[in-house]
């Protein structure tokens, strides 16, 4: 598992490299194909007693409102994404009215997909606007390194010298010793980045910037965790060898980018 997890990353990085280096249509075509198949993976694992409903009008419907979110926030920024949030509630509950007589369950199948559209495409949006910023690639490629070197030293620390467990109940692999290791990463190679690419910024808030950007990242980890652990599921989907789904490659990224787009904005 380990030989096929690198063999994926090696692989894969020289083509994100050149995107995060294109940014433009072909970022947000990234960021459209991560949305779309990771949302895939979501109802695949909270639909995954009733199969039909992964084909339900309502979760359908999610899959265009993922791409409008995306494209919305490329050609306009955020200010759009509350609104079709909004719109999105309101006409998956017109659909559910044709519903509910059948199936009362409809409403379950809204908030699921409610839950999928915040948790995946909106969260994901942030990476369009920090892309957008005139640093914007540094940025993009800060927060992968940083994300993803947290994550590989929490696995491997974790794999090696982890003894004591985080939070068995979501999941029982993850140890204390593997989150601080995964810390330890995230300073590290952040710590790297802003030394070569960022040296305007303040140590101070720098650190606290990789710091937090860890923590959420973990914090994302374990909610898919959860979400899986509920349904009995272990991975997203196979369609990374070695990492399982997208879902699974992205839950930290998830959740730090609106952390990391707070940074950027407001305390930088």
């Amino acid at each position: 598992m380990h030989l096929k997890r690198w063999i994926t990353g090696l692989i894969a990085l020289p083509f994100l490299i050149f995107i995060i280096f294109q940014g433009g249509v072909l970022f947000a075509l990234l960021i459209s194909t991560a949305g779309i198949i990771s949302l895939w993976e979501y109802f695949r694992i909270v639909y995954n007693t009733d199969r039909k409903t992964q084909i339900n009008p309502i979760t359908l419907w999610g899959y265009a409102v993922c791409l409008v979110i995306i494209w919305s926030t490329h050609a306009a920024g955020l200010k759009l994404n509350m609104w079709i949030v909004a719109i999105n509630l309101v006409f998956s509950a017109f659909i559910s009215l044709f519903q509910f007589k059948s199936n009362s369950g409809v409403l379950e199948i809204i908030r699921k997909q409610v839950q999928g559209i915040i948790y995946i495409p909106l969260l994901l949006s942030f990476l369009i606007v920090i892309r957008h910023e005139s640093a914007g690639m540094i940025w993009i490629a800060c927060i992968l390194a940083v994300v993803f070197a947290g994550d590989i030293s929490a696995f491997y620390v974790g794999s090696y010298l982890g003894r004591h467990k985080l939070c068995p109940a979501v999941s029982p692999g993850k140890t204390i010793e593997g989150s601080i290791g995964g810390l330890a990463g995230n300073l590290v190679i952040g710590s790297l980045v802003k030394y070569f690419f960022l040296p305007e910024l303040s140590w101070i808030t720098s650190i606290l910037f990789f710091l937090a950007l860890g923590a959420a990242g973990q914090a994302g980890d374990l909610f898919e965790s959860e979400l899986k652990r509920f349904s009995s599921i272990k991975d997203s989907s196979g369609v990374l060898p070695g990492h399982g789904g997208f879902l699974d490659r992205i839950d930290a990224l998830l959740f730090a980018s609106p952390v990391a787009f707070i940074f950027i904005a407001y305390l930088f």
